[in-house]
């Protein structure tokens, strides 16, 4: 019950359009109830042959059929307008506080399952608060106003016909106890259906690559097989609720025919008291037939319901601190002091005990092995996570007292697989500065090397690139997503192996660009070329989540023995260190 009331909150900010669905479905139901009444005075004034009488209840019977028709389309009408307001209102609420979730918030969770919530588990909400709550209330003022129409009508025809109300009611309840965990059941799996097929997909290349498609295809059986099993349960309940709950008004039915029949017959009762009476009966039953239809709706929403405000009710992680600050005026000085991160379930801590100051201007390389923090520390400036230990600052504040907003516009990251929206070349360029000019859009896109196969596609900037950008190559991605750092002219620079894609020409050219770029700017540089480490300033080498060394390349060759099997073994262009590149040719020119 406390997520139903939950459930109900929503209509919160639609609370006039739900007064007057009701009020227009009282109406509507009383035009309903009225034609019965009519009809059976109808038909005793053929029986007792008064033609004076039939004109006036024919053009009464036709105005309340009118009046239901207009009733009932202003009804639907503004009822779906609430519906769509309330899903407008639950996509925009989910959505906002999926986006306000910590990185490590998504790193436990699959897309799948998420996406499952925000689309099929919210639809089932929508419709329930927009659509099924209405039906309940008019099947329940249905139910009262045709019985009291009846009780005027024979209190003891009444009676017996209503008998099997209670029956009904009472079966409607135990349906909904035993389809709940049902269904609840039904949309969990359903949401790995989804994880399932949305990894299918994403993965496409992996599994063709490998020729899996079978061993996929397999997978997602398996998945289809368990969410129709467990359907099936769902299925059987239905199969045998609804129609018992059908069958108990049919005889009330049977009861109205057999003892009203008599009554007719033996004078005490009209004939048209016998057919308004009749089909009053008539009304009641699709009232009565769509109550196990409409709880079994209610238990869906609720189940949904309970998925979607286990997103809702999850607290981010990190959030900006009350009071919270700019950033203050600087260079981009950095500070680690102490630093420690253990990731939640991780048997070790990804970094302990990190100190370094990097000073304002200061270009930073990170070397070590895979596993040993570099990407770790860089994803600590942005406060993408929270330290367990220790303090990150930047221009002398602790990046827990900034604002994230503030602090996440005056850093950059460019990642070694980039990510590109379904959007423009020129959108993408421009996502850090949605106001950039188009001078300074393609001006960014000349420093990253990027105008050259710009020029050359169909539509140049503003041609679309396709999901996550997989119409471009790995380098042109690259490319884009340096243009797009250039843009955003931040205070701190990050750049995460991000010529990993690229030719050796253009690694070239694009490290020129990037020599420019962090002239005079904090750049912190993760790279697996020596070539790449060249244009740092220090050097700084992790092992194990700690620092090993740090200092020059002479220094630390000469001090460090993991260096110099860094560079040994996992850096073979280390030539570029040790002699300036040869001059082009230009026999000939």
């Amino acid at each position: 019950m406390s997520t139903f009331k939950r459930l109900l909150g929503f209509l919160a900010p639609h609370r006039a359009g739900v007064w007057w669905s009701l009020v227009l479905a009282i109406a509507a139901m009383l035009m309903t109830v009225a034609i019965p009444f009519l009809v059976g005075k109808g038909i005793d004034a053929v029986d007792e042959g008064r033609r004076d009488d039939l004109l006036l209840v024919g053009a009464l019977i036709a105005g309340a059929g009118v009046a239901r028709l207009v009733l009932t389309f202003a009804r639907r009408m503004i009822a779906g307008k609430v519906s769509l307001g309330v899903e407008f209102d639950l996509r925009e609420r989910m959505y906002g506080h999926l986006l306000a979730q910590e990185l490590a918030f998504f790193d436990r969770q699959q897309t799948g399952q998420l996406m499952s919530r925000a689309t099929v588990d919210l639809q089932a909400v929508r419709f329930f608060l927009g659509y099924g709550l209405v039906f309940i209330v008019q099947s329940a003022l249905t139910l009262v106003l045709a019985g009291v129409a009846m009780v005027v009508v024979d209190p003891g025809l009444a009676a017996l016909s209503l008998l099997p109300v209670p029956f009904v009611i009472a079966i409607a309840t135990r349906y909904g106890k035993r389809s709940r965990p049902a269904i609840q059941e039904v949309q969990q799996r359903l949401a790995e259906l989804t994880a399932d097929v949305e990894e299918s997909i994403g993965g496409v290349r992996v599994i063709k690559a490998f020729a899996a498609e079978g061993r996929q295809n397999r997978r997602i059986r398996t998945s289809t097989e368990r969410l129709f099993t467990q359907a099936m349960v769902s299925t059987r309940l239905q199969a045998f609720y609804n129609p018992f709950i059908g069958f108990l008004p049919q005889l009330g039915l049977a009861a109205i025919l057999f003892f009203g029949g008599r009554r007719v017959i033996d004078g005490s009762l009209t004939i048209g008291d016998f057919a308004a009476f009749y089909t009053y009966l008539l009304i009641l039953l699709a009232p009565m037939r769509t109550l196990g239809v409409m709880l079994g709706m209610a238990q869906r929403a609720t189940a949904s319901g309970a998925r979607i405000f286990q997103i809702l009710d999850r607290e981010p992680a990190i959030t900006a601190a009350p009071g919270a600050t700019p950033l203050p005026d600087g260079n981009g000085r950095v500070e680690l002091r102490g630093v420690g991160l253990h990731y939640e379930g991780a048997p070790q801590p990804a970094l302990d005990g990190v100190d370094l100051d990097v000073a304002a201007g200061t270009t930073v390389a990170l070397v070590g092995a895979t596993g040993s923090g570099k990407t770790t520390l860089v994803q600590l400036l942005p406060r993408l996570y929270d330290v367990t230990a220790g303090a990150v600052l930047v221009d002398g504040a602790d990046v827990r007292t900034l604002d994230p907003d503030a602090l996440r516009h005056a850093i950059a990251v460019v990642t070694d697989d980039p990510f590109l929206f379904s959007a423009t070349i020129a959108e993408n360029i421009a996502y850090g500065r949605p106001g950039a000019s188009r001078e300074e859009i393609e001006q960014a896109a000349e420093r990253a090397q990027a105008a050259g196969f710009v020029a050359r596609l169909p539509d140049g900037y503003e041609t679309r690139v396709g999901e996550r950008g997989l119409t471009l190559s790995g380098g042109q991605r690259q490319r884009i997503a340096i243009a797009r750092a250039f843009l955003a002219d931040p205070r701190i620079l990050v750049l995460d192996d991000a010529t990993s894609s690229v030719d050796a020409t253009t690694e070239g050219a694009i490290k020129d660009a990037l020599r420019e770029v962090m002239r005079g700017r904090t750049t912190f540089v993760i790279a697996h070329r020596l070539s790449t480490i060249a244009l740092a300033d220090e050097i700084v080498v992790l092992e194990q989540g700690r620092v090993a060394a740090h200092g020059t390349h002479e220094e630390l060759l000469e001090q460090n023995a993991l260096y110099r099997e860094i560079v040994e073994k996992g850096l073979p262009d280390s030539v570029f260190l040790t002699r300036k590149p040869r001059e082009p040719e230009t026999a000939g020119l």
